[in-house]
């Protein structure tokens, strides 16, 4: 059974940081595809990033390029989003995911995962 654990989640004024964590056990080998979503109340859950687990490629959305940084730590089964020059309209429940599939030799970039973490809310005031 695949397990999540996120934490990191908190409140913060704009340009401030937050980094979360997200630790997965239950896979026998290893999901190839970690991502990191965000769903803000009355949206649509939206892709962050991921990253491919066998190389630490990772891809951003256009919302998180040049402020967010996904990484991992594999001896850990660990992923990390740090978040940097937050704005208000980051404030979102931020989900890590989880999933052995490519999609023509890239992480899935939309969220059909197959596992999920529980979330963690992240707040940025004005």
């Amino acid at each position: 059974q695949v397990q999540f654990m996120e934490s990191g989640g908190g409140s913060v004024q704009a340009g401030g940081s937050l980094r979360l964590s997200c630790s997965v056990s239950g896979y026998n080998v290893g999901p190839k595809c970690m991502g990191w979503f965000r769903q803000a109340p009355g949206k649509e859950r939206e892709g962050v990033g991921n990253i491919y687990t066998l190389t630490g490629y990772p891809w951003y959305a256009d919302s998180a390029k040049n402020r967010f940084t996904i990484s991992q730590d594999n001896a850990k089964n660990m992923m990390y989003l740090q978040m940097n020059s937050l704005k208000p309209e980051d404030t979102a429940i931020y989900y890590c995911a989880a999933d052995s599939r490519l999609i023509r030799g890239n992480c899935p970039r939309t969220a059909d995962y197959a596992y999920w973490g529980q979330g963690t809310q992240v707040t940025v005031s004005p």
